[in-house]
């Protein structure tokens, strides 16, 4: 036996010191790599909607229904299993109204906790026992435990004992608070891991109330996506991210997410915007959402957006000076224009602009600040990098996210592989070396956590500048698209100026060798692994799949922000990988959360099978079973080198 064998099998002799230890372990790891899988649940794009976010975690994409229809089959009606569904996703609600009608209340409880035990008891089956009791809630973890193990033939004596506990919950005056837990426990066990791919900011009134709650969730990975990159950038103190933050929250009336949620003073912006652009009608810069109690609030939101989106186009020109390397000067707008005659000069033709009131651009030197709008700025990146709980959300997503993750197989990334016209990877230079495919998610990934954690200040604004290249460079994995017409969309009426052409990736998803190219970079095998991504909302109504390339490519933009559903006449997609296979969700638009409860109103989801595995997969097939499947065959090398006298019990 080799040296560094030697003292390995000595130090894991340590965790299990005699024979009889190691091999509990590993009937224990052998046990556990013979279950069925967990189940995977996959999100995209979820901008800021948490009511309905909120909903679809709480039914698992219609997991949770679907395991009350494999327990009840056709002894509940199928508007019992619905009012139970209800019960499980909102338990405290549905009592508040319960508690209103039903004139045998304890009846009504004695019903319904012998319904959520027969659904936990499914939804526990496929773990260890030590699993489930690391996920029983604290306060009733024993009792719990006690219910779903019980065995289908019971002895009387047996019945009577478990009907006693139930009776004795309902007697003491705890059936509120057992129903509560329990229905906590039953999404915690049917669902294992969740996977978010990416843009939980944006658009949507709640990302801080989202990030609130996949802080606390059991088992989640996040890859990042544009709109995450951008307030991971501001929250870094970079200026141009913190301005796209600013302007993208007051054009969709969503300030009070800066202010209110995150505690961050905008008085020192909305003094600026009232005093430069009083008399400003701020025509190009109307707001998305009608949510004003009243016109004042309205016309204040709407000239912070003019003077922060003027801050925006500053700023960003100054990045692109500040990284020639970039390549972005073509994208230099402020010297293009002339403003004695209201005009802008494009590719060498000359377009009117819609607004020509900006008096705090020097033409002679249009990129630069004014004193005031300097101070706003100072105090803004400030309020940023000081908030503790914007703070503590970027940490979060850094140390549960990334550019891109493979797991079990399957490759997960927010947007795109950047590709050429051919198909083959696109190259691209960041400061002064070339980077194409996986290094380049790699490289880009690096300098993203460089921008936060860098010692090395040169190092750390590099950092900083990445996450605004990576938010709108044509190069992005991220963004896909050959610019980020702002300015454009904002102050020019052509249409033709608006264009955002995308990465040849999305045209070439249905060709195999292109899919298979991907994967191999990657080190998965094309014939069993799937690229899954958001970013893109599918068109159903045009007749676009969200399935491509015979389904090894699909992408699940989960259609949570109302913006596009008009577009894509439905409200998106997510996924389910369990033991059988891969199933994809689609799901109808989400109400509200009072019309879910009041009249146990699911999200409506068609669930169509993308592939189904021969023999059901279990833990051994994951990637945690590998990992397990390790730990056995060490064990057993401790197990034979005790036998052979090489390492000492401890007894």
């Amino acid at each position: 036996m080799k040296l560094l064998e030697q003292r390995y099998l000595e130090r894991l002799s340590d965790l299990c010191p005699t024979i009889a230890a190691a091999s509990t372990e590993i009937i224990n790891l052998q046990s556990i790599l013979n279950l069925p899988k967990g189940t995977e649940h996959f999100l995209s794009d979820i901008h800021g909607e948490y009511e309905a976010f909120f909903h679809v975690l709480k039914n698992g994409s219609g997991t949770v229904r679907r395991k009350i229809d494999d327990v009840f089959g056709n002894t509940l009606s199928s508007r019992d299993k619905q009012s139970l569904a209800t019960l499980i996703y909102y338990p405290r609600e549905k009592m508040d109204l319960i508690k209103k009608t039903e004139t045998n209340l304890e009846d009504w409880y004695k019903i319904n906790l012998y319904r959520l035990i027969e659904v936990s008891k499914v939804a526990a089956s496929k773990y260890t026992r030590s699993k489930v009791r690391k996920a029983l809630p604290k306060d009733f973890a024993y009792v719990i435990e006690e219910l779903i193990t019980e065995k289908q033939d019971l002895t009387s004596d047996k019945e009577h004992y478990y009907n006693e506990i139930i009776s004795t919950i309902i007697r003491i005056g705890r059936a509120e608070e057992f129903i509560l837990a329990i229905s906590e426990l039953i999404p915690r066990l049917i669902v294992d891991h969740l996977h978010v791919l990416g843009d939980i900011y944006d658009r949507g009134v709640g990302p801080h109330i989202i990030m609130d709650k996949l802080m606390t969730y059991h088992s989640v990975d996040i890859q990042w996506g544009n709109h995450d990159i951008l307030w991971m950038g501001a929250a870094a103190g970079q200026r141009a991210c913190i301005a796209n933050v600013i302007r993208i929250c007051a054009r969709y009336g969503n300030l009070d997410i800066l202010e209110d949620g995150y505690g961050i003073n905008l008085l020192p912006l909305a003094s600026l915007a009232l005093g430069v652009y009083e008399d400003d009608a701020c025509g190009c810069f109307q707001l998305k959402k009608n949510v004003y109690k009243n016109k004042m609030e309205m016309d204040i939101d709407l000239r912070m957006h003019k003077a922060i989106s003027v801050i925006q186009f500053k700023v960003e020109g100054q990045s692109i000076q500040r990284n020639r390397s970039f390549g972005l000067e073509h994208r230099l707008l402020l010297d293009k224009v002339n403003y004695e005659t209201g005009e802008i000069t494009l590719d060498g033709i000359a377009y009117p602009l819609q607004d020509v009131h900006f008096p705090t651009i020097d033409p002679a030197n249009p990129y630069a600040l004014t004193l005031e709008e300097e101070e706003v700025m100072e105090r803004l990146e400030r309020g940023f990098l000081a908030c503790e709980k914007l703070q503590a959300h970027m940490r979060f997503l850094l140390a549960n996210g990334s550019l891109y993750k493979v797991y079990n197989g399957n490759l997960l990334y927010h947007g795109c592989m950047p590709l050429q016209e051919d198909g083959t990877f696109k190259e691209s230079e960041i400061y002064g070396k070339r980077y194409r495919g996986r290094a380049l998610y790699d490289v880009l990934e690096n300098y993203v956590r460089k921008g936060f954690f860098a010692l090395d200040q040169q190092e750390r604004e590099r950092g900083k500048d990445i996450m605004w290249y990576i938010w709108q460079h044509a190069d992005s994995p991220l963004f896909g698209k050959d610019k980020m017409a702002t300015f454009e969309r904002y102050l020019i009426a052509e249409k033709e100026t608006h264009m955002e052409r995308k990465n040849p990736y999305y045209s070439l998803l249905e060709k195999e060798e292109v899919v298979d190219s991907i994967l191999l970079e990657f080190g998965l095998n094309p014939e069993t692994s799937h690229i899954i991504n958001g970013h893109v909302p599918v068109k159903l109504k045009n007749g676009e799949s969200p399935s491509k390339c015979n389904g090894k490519v699909l992408v699940i933009d989960g259609g949570f922000s109302k913006e596009y559903q008009s577009q894509t006449g439905i409200a998106g997609y997510t996924l389910i990988y369990n033991s059988y296979g891969l199933l994809l969700v689609a799901h109808e638009p989400f109400e509200s959360t009072e019309v879910a409860i009041q009249k146990e109103r699911d999200i409506h989801s068609d669930s169509v099978v993308v592939s189904r595995v021969m023999e059901r997969a279990r833990v051994k097939d994951t990637d945690v079973g590998k990992v397990l499947q390790e730990q056995v065959d060490d064990l057993e090398k401790l197990l034979d080198a005790y036998r052979n006298g090489l390492v000492i019990e401890k007894i």
